[in-house]
């Protein structure tokens, strides 16, 4: 197969991780840097093109889409999908997953466990909106990536303050979340990384001091574990929900069960350090299984 990583270059360690594992299975790779492409759009003519040549011959595409690229990158990825080239994450769950909002919504309607999140953008109905949450409060950017933009706010002062600030320093298009705090897992979270139908490494997430964050890029350190299968089927489904086949759901334990706090389109592979889990070629496989697939189908229907 000839497979496309479209990422953001060749020294990201997920994408040498992919590549090193497709080559493996003897599979023709090459790595896109998808900001660099430019679309063609024209009536049933859809191209790509990247360094002076059009894209047309590629089996399966593999988007490593990075978060301040969402817009640009997911239209890249649609135009190969008008071209009909098997993608592994579609365009439509990535764009979905970067917003905090709509996947609390859509998990919410899909019967996941989430923390009871209130989004409002009138300050003054603060107290009111602490009735329902009490404090401490969680307050996050419905766009904030790796543990930025999320703030702990212990009092109703606090919250007030913290809320006004974001309002003045955020355009109107940013939403802005209150999420109840589960004491029980302060500082302490999940990751599931699923592919398919199945979780293939899971690990947990500490911070090394008071901050009630575990993102490992806030200075969290991970250790491997077990998920219980109420856990192992609240990822599964959490990752369903958004219309991801590869994910990183990231959970916390709570008196009343997993609760989902983001789902995650590109989620790094430093899990596979953590757990020696292989990731990589999980998702290798999984392309293979799926593309030729669909292959298959397009020569039956043809």
């Amino acid at each position: 197969m000839k497979i496309a990583i479209l990422s953001n270059g060749p020294g990201n360690y997920s994408t040498k991780r992919l590549k090193e594992e497709a080559l493996k299975r003897g599979h023709d790779v090459r790595i896109i840097k998808y900001r660099d492409c430019y679309a063609s759009i024209e009536q049933n003519n859809p191209t790509v093109s990247y360094d002076g040549e059009d894209l047309n011959d590629f089996d399966a595409i593999i988007p490593r889409i990075a978060s301040h690229m969402t817009r640009y990158g997911t239209a890249i990825v649609r135009q190969f999908e008008m071209k009909g080239i098997y993608t592994i994450s579609s365009s439509i769950a990535i764009t979905r997953s970067r917003d905090k909002l709509r996947t609390l919504q859509l998990l919410a309607k899909a019967g996941v466990g989430i923390p009871k999140t209130v989004v409002s953008r009138n300050t003054t109905d603060i107290d009111d909106l602490l009735e329902n949450l009490g404090t401490p409060v969680i307050i996050k950017l419905a766009t904030g990536t790796h543990g930025n933009g999320v703030v702990l706010a212990e009092t109703k002062k606090a919250a007030k303050s913290t809320l006004q600030a974001f309002y003045l320093t955020n355009d109107e298009g940013t939403n802005i979340l209150l999420q109840e705090y589960v004491e029980e897992s302060a500082g302490i979270d999940i990751r599931a990384f699923v592919v398919g139908s199945r979780v293939v490494a899971s690990m947990k997430r500490q911070s090394l001091d008071d901050d009630f964050r575990s993102n490992l890029h806030q200075g969290g350190a991970g250790t491997a574990i077990k998920l219980t299968d109420e856990e192992r089927k609240t990822a599964i489904k959490a990752a369903k929900a958004m219309g991801l086949t590869v994910a990183g759901v990231d959970m916390m334990r709570s008196s009343r069960g997993p609760l989902v706090l983001e789902v995650n389109a590109s989620p790094g592979f430093g899990i596979e350090e953590v757990t020696g889990r292989d990731v990589a070629s999980a998702i290798i496989e999984y392309v293979e299984l799926n593309a030729k697939r669909r292959v298959r189908k397009d020569k039956v229907g043809a």
